[in-house]
């Protein structure tokens, strides 16, 4: 892959964090009732980045988690059978039923890890509502879904693919378009 353009430093993806946080308190009236969850792997360190930022615009802690969708996937019978698919943990140590889950991810893209997610959660209990966080929105969606909250929208061709780098698991803060 040949890199085409840096979209977000770390100073562009601190914004869109900070904003998606003002967004999620104003169309939710605060914070009570609140969970966000993150979807492995670069999902989680986003919601720990925006429940820190909501603590300290209100002062409260939101309950964080975090999903793994190995085993929600459709193309799961698609992989080489011989491999096992690597579990990497689901973590909702609250109870979900009545909350409103915040759904948080880097990108979006078909929605097909996002359905895999919302399957996963609610296999955990009931949640009142499911919203969706994510850092970007490339388009090309392949299910009904839509983000409530968005980062960044940046339009892609099929060709393209957006890479997203944390420092939690990336060591810097990047968002990059590459041509296949």
């Amino acid at each position: 892959m040949q890199l085409k353009a840096q979209v977000m430093d770390d100073a562009a993806i601190r914004r869109g964090l900070t904003r998606i946080a003002h967004e999620i308190l104003e169309k939710n009236k605060g914070t009570e009732g609140l969970m966000l969850v993150g979807i492995k792997t670069r999902g989680v360190p986003i919601a720990e980045r925006l429940a820190k930022k909501i603590e300290e615009i209100e002062g409260i802690a939101v309950p964080t988690g975090e999903v793994d969708i190995t085993l929600y996937r459709d193309d799961l019978s698609n992989k080489n059978s011989l491999m096992e698919p690597e579990l990497k943990g689901t973590a909702i140590h609250k109870d979900i039923t009545g909350k409103t889950v915040i759904l948080i991810d880097d990108v979006l893209y078909t929605g097909r890890t996002v359905r895999a997610a919302m399957d996963a959660v609610m296999d955990k209990g009931r949640p009142g509502q499911i919203q969706l966080a994510v850092l970007v929105d490339r388009g090309h969606r392949e299910l009904p879904i839509r983000a409530d909250y968005v980062g960044k929208n940046i339009p892609t061709s099929q060709n393209e693919v957006i890479v997203v780098q944390l420092k939690e698991t990336d060591q810097l803060d990047d968002v990059s378009i590459y041509e296949k």
